[in-house]
């Protein structure tokens, strides 16, 4: 894999520290690619993460939700009374993060068939949306929402 350095980046830019260190971890992120997932779009603002954690219980599985990062943890028990001849459906511990941008929440998760469905809802504050502000002189004298 070919690493790339953003230090002449940081000494031109400023405000994009989280990006970069989003670039960096990435690069050294490793390859544990367990549970696997799939990220949808279901429409402008929406979007859905998908688990397939097959072989857990809802009760094994945590969702923790904080400011920009969605934490999807699983903690399955292990019983030793068991002996398996052969082992194909895995069952370890995952902890799996997924970072937000900003004004991205989690809306509702449900467990369906071994899946773990996860929807987001991209919400921007009425004080955040763009408006059309009146030039002072003109006939127009209130502010109008501007239609995005």
């Amino acid at each position: 894999m070919r690493t790339y350095d953003f230090s002449p980046l940081w000494r031109s830019t400023i405000g994009f520290d989280r990006l970069f260190d989003l670039a960096e971890s990435a690069q050294r992120a490793t390859e544990d690619n367990y549970p696997p997932y799939n990220i949808e779009r279901l429409g402008e603002d929406s979007y859905q993460i998908s688990l397939a954690v097959a072989g857990f219980s809802p009760d094994e599985i945590s969702i923790t939700a904080e400011q920009n990062v969605v934490t999807i943890e699983g903690n399955k028990p292990e019983k030793a009374e068991r002996q398996f001849l052969y082992r194909g459906i895995s069952t370890r511990h995952f902890k799996r993060q997924f970072n937000l941008a900003d004004y991205v929440q989690v809306k509702n998760a449900s467990f369906d068939n071994g899946l773990l469905k996860i929807e987001l809802v991209r919400e921007i504050p009425e004080a955040m949306k763009p408006r059309r502000i009146a030039i002072n002189g003109s006939n127009v004298h209130q502010i109008e929402a501007k239609a995005a």
